[in-house]
C-alpha cells in the first residue's frame, strides 16, 4: 500500500449561521482553496467535524460564478443547503473574495445561486423547487408516526424539495412544534420539516413561525437552523397564502439555540437572509 500523502495546511473558518451571537445558531466548517482535495478526503473531514455540514470552497467552473462550493454532511454530499451557502459566502468574503457584480454568485450542485447583502445581512435567492405539491398518504402517515402525533394534527403539508428532498408539515401552533419528541427510527430516511405559527399574545412578535428540521438519514437527527428547508417552506407558505410576503422564522429553540431567518419576496424571488458570526479562524491540516 502506498503511504498517504503528507497533509498540508488549508485556510479554515468555523462560523455560526443565522445568529449574530456566536453559539446560538448553526455551526459550519469551511475549508478554503480546496481544489486539490479529493472527494474521499472531503467526506472524511466532514465525518470528523460531526457538524450538520462542512463545506469546501473551490475555483468556479461556470461562467458568471464567483466561487464553487461543495457541501458535505457526515453521511454524504448535498447539491444545495442554506446555512452552508450563507456561511461559506461570508467566509469567502472575509478571506478577500470580490464578487464580479452586485450579487455574489455561488456555483453548487443545483446550479448557480445568487446571494446579496440585505440590510447588513447576507441573503440567498431560494432555488427552484425540484418537487412541490401534495404528499402521498403513506409518506404523510409515516411522518405523523415519526413525529408521534395523530395524522389529524397536521393541518397542511407539501413537498418542498430544493435539493435535500425536504417535505414539510404545518401544525396548529408553535407550542405543538416545540412539544414534538420524534421517533427517529420511525422517520427512517424522511427529511422532514415542521412549521407552526407563533401566537403574538403568548409567544411575542419577534418571529411569526417556529421551525424544526429532522433528517436522521443524513446523520442529522435534528438540525439547529436550516436554510434550505426554510427556503422551500417560504415558497410553499407564501405561494399558498399561508404566510405574508415577509416574515421572520425562529428555529433551534428545542436545541437551546436562537436562530432567526429573515424571509422576504422581492424581484420575483424568495430571499432567505441571516446573520453570520465568526467563531474559529486558522488552518487545518488535510
Amino acid at each position: 500500500m502506498m503511504p498517504a500523502a503528507s497533509p498540508r495546511p488549508y485556510e479554515f473558518r468555523q462560523v455560526d449561521v443565522f445568529t449574530a451571537v456566536p453559539l446560538l445558531g448553526n455551526p459550519l466548517a469551511v475549508v478554503h482553496g480546496a481544489d486539490d482535495l479529493d472527494e474521499d478526503r472531503m467526506a472524511a473531514f466532514a465525518r470528523w467535524t460531526g457538524l450538520s455540514e462542512t463545506t469546501f470552497l473551490l475555483r468556479p467552473t461556470v461562467a458568471g460564478a464567483d466561487y464553487r462550493l461543495r457541501i458535505f454532511t457526515p453521511s454524504g454530499e448535498l447539491p444545495f443547503a442554506g446555512h452552508p451557502t450563507l456561511g461559506s459566502c461570508h467566509a469567502w468574503l472575509q478571506a478577500g473574495g470580490r464578487p464580479r457584480a452586485a450579487d455574489i454568485v455561488q456555483e453548487c450542485g443545483v446550479g448557480l445561486v445568487r446571494i446579496r447583502r440585505d440590510q447588513g445581512r447576507l441573503a440567498f435567492a431560494a432555488p427552484p423547487l425540484r418537487r412541490s405539491g401534495p404528499i402521498d398518504p403513506a409518506t404523510l402517515a409515516q411522518a405523523a408516526r415519526g413525529l408521534g402525533i395523530a395524522p389529524q394534527a397536521i393541518v397542511a403539508a407539501n413537498w418542498v424539495d430544493n435539493g435535500p428532498a425536504w417535505i414539510a408539515v404545518m401544525l396548529a401552533s408553535r407550542a405543538d412544534v416545540l412539544a414534538l419528541k420524534p421517533d427517529f427510527p420511525a422517520l427512517g430516511t424522511l427529511k422532514l420539516g415542521v412549521v407552526g405559527p407563533w401566537d403574538p399574545a403568548t409567544d411575542g412578535a419577534e418571529a411569526q413561525f417556529e421551525v424544526r428540521a429532522f433528517a436522521p438519514g443524513l446523520g442529522i437527527p435534528e438540525d439547529p437552523v436550516t436554510g434550505s428547508l426554510n427556503a422551500g417552506v417560504a415558497q410553499w407558505l407564501i405561494g399558498a397564502g399561508l404566510a405574508p410576503a415577509s416574515y421572520v422564522a425562529s428555529q433551534g429553540t428545542a436545541r437551546g439555540r436562537a436562530g432567526r431567518l429573515y424571509i422576504s419576496r422581492a424581484d420575483g424571488d424568495i430571499w432567505v437572509g441571516g446573520d453570520v458570526a465568526d467563531c474559529v479562524t486558522g488552518e487545518v491540516l488535510l
